[in-house]
């Protein structure tokens, strides 16, 4: 099965990884943006649709992120083949337990690097080459969830490399990470009003990233740097306080 060059890998990985993209972000927006997803929209938060244009400059990111992410899946599946690699198969080698505990440390791993490599881009003398294309996108929809500027997509693909070397995982718990990454991303960047007012703000919530508070961070740069989870923003004192005075007041609301 794993006969094959790292080129094989790298383009079958690319076109696996676009049509994953088109997939579930399309289909997302295709929801959302409907008649049918506009019953779920807060309509204290309307705002205009995305231009043709913003979605057209969010694909073509995202299709140059899908080469660069590609390559590294196929140095990863070409590194795997030859016992490189410290991923496994037989779930019975660490153990049912392992495969949650990994799953959980990963992103909590790879949420703590995302934070600190992206508030590093948000520096004035790395934004333009690494993160402005992404935020050309004042008004996010699902199609920019992988539009990450090349210099970026690199260095976020580093992660991915760096752990399949050094921490042990199983392939299924590789796959539900990046399924994960995937699906986040993609809810992150719903826009501001796309989900009910109820949806980040519950108990649990509070230390998720939503579509709400990464919006937030597309209108104001130095705010919500998060990837999965609050930790770090609230922590280090980059959440936004009136995001957290709104979820305090829907709080009280339901407490009444």
């Amino acid at each position: 099965m794993f006969n094959h060059s790292f080129l094989f890998y790298g383009i079958a990985c690319f076109a696996l990884i676009l049509i994953r993209y088109f997939l579930i972000a399309g289909g997302t927006y295709l929801f959302f943006y409907s008649p049918v997803g506009q019953l779920f929209a807060n309509p204290k938060l309307a705002s205009s649709q995305p231009s043709w244009r913003s979605i057209q400059r969010d694909i073509m990111l995202s299709v140059s992120s899908a080469v660069i992410f590609g390559l590294a899946a196929g140095l990863i599946v070409t590194a795997y083949s030859l016992g490189k690699t410290v991923l496994y198969t037989q779930y019975q080698q660490y153990g049912l337990w392992y495969l949650g505990f990994s799953y959980a440390i990963v992103l909590v791993l790879q949420d703590t690097y995302f934070y600190f490599t992206h508030r590093l881009f948000h520096h004035p003398a790395l934004f333009p080459w690494f993160h402005q294309g992404h935020h050309r996108s004042r008004q996010p929809t699902p199609w920019t969830s992988f539009a990450f500027d090349p210099l970026e997509a690199i260095v976020q693909s580093l992660f991915l490399l760096g752990v399949v070397f050094l921490i042990p995982l199983h392939v299924v718990t590789l796959i539900a990470v990046l399924t994960t990454m995937t699906i986040w991303a993609v809810l992150n960047h719903l826009g501001l009003d796309r989900l009910p007012d109820s949806f980040p703000h519950h108990w649990l919530g509070r230390w998720f990233i939503g579509p709400a508070h990464h919006s937030i961070h597309h209108r104001k740069y130095r705010l919500h740097y998060g990837l999965y989870f609050t930790f770090w923003d609230r922590l280090l004192g980059t959440q936004d306080p009136q995001y957290k005075q709104q979820f305090e007041q829907h709080r009280l609301r339901n407490d009444k």
